[in-house]
């Protein structure tokens, strides 16, 4: 958790505990168990991960709070269901076509260098419904991580990384946690599809680039030094 996220929520938990103490000592009678007070659950941390400088993508944020705010407007009956039914499935299409297409031309750059470094030859990690913690301390120029319904840590803080390399990431309903050296620069494409995906390391001058092809569907990536 970054450290504005740990300033919001513990602000968020205090104005609670004020809220609380004044409706205890009968000063106020605010109702925070209004109709629909569980979407906060999903607007929230949504709004608290959207501002967090380690996350690089924030599509799958922007998404979550735009479903927190409808299912908030339905059960305030501001909306009508069988409208938001009907536009449900266009617009996830919508959202997700304009993404695929405007998200390639942004990192046009950083797309067409994860192209070239893509090789047949690569070595290739994966977790199926299973834990693994693994390490590498010789040199590589691509690795492949997978986690499909398990969990994947990989240490290259002893590996001989080359001057550029690459490292495809899947997190299907699983988690990959990638621990990389500090002198490192690490550039990231990160397709999140109801998943998160975050960059802990905060090196951007390094004369050694890892560039990291990460994919989250139900899963999670985290990149740290």
């Amino acid at each position: 958790m970054s450290k504005i996220s740990r300033i919001i929520w513990g602000i968020l938990l205090i104005a609670l505990g004020f809220i609380f103490l004044l409706n205890a000592l009968e000063i106020t009678k605010i109702n925070i168990f209004f109709n629909g007070w569980w979407t906060l659950l999903i607007i929230i941390p949504c709004l608290i991960d959207l501002i967090n400088p380690n996350k690089e993508d924030k599509m799958g944020d922007i998404i979550g709070i735009l479903i927190g705010i409808i299912l908030l407007l339905l059960m305030q009956r501001v909306l009508n269901i069988t409208l938001v039914i009907k536009l449900f499935i266009p617009a996830i299409f919508l959202i997700g076509g304009l993404y695929l297409v405007f998200g390639s031309v942004i990192k046009k750059d950083l797309n067409s260098k994860i192209k070239d470094l893509n090789t047949n030859k690569y070595e290739e990690f994966c977790s199926i419904f299973s834990s693994q913690s693994l390490s590498k301390d010789d040199k590589f120029k691509q690795i492949n991580l997978d986690a499909v319904f398990g969990s994947l840590t990989f240490d290259l803080k002893d590996a001989d990384i080359s001057e550029e390399s690459l490292i495809n990431i899947s997190a299907i309903f699983g988690e990959v946690k990638l621990i990389v050296p500090k002198n490192v620069t690490i550039k990231v494409k990160s397709t999140p599809i109801f998943g998160d995906i975050s960059n802990k390391c905060k090196n951007k001058d390094g004369k050694k680039v890892i560039y990291i092809n990460a994919l989250a569907l139900f899963g999670s990536v985290e990149i740290d030094d």
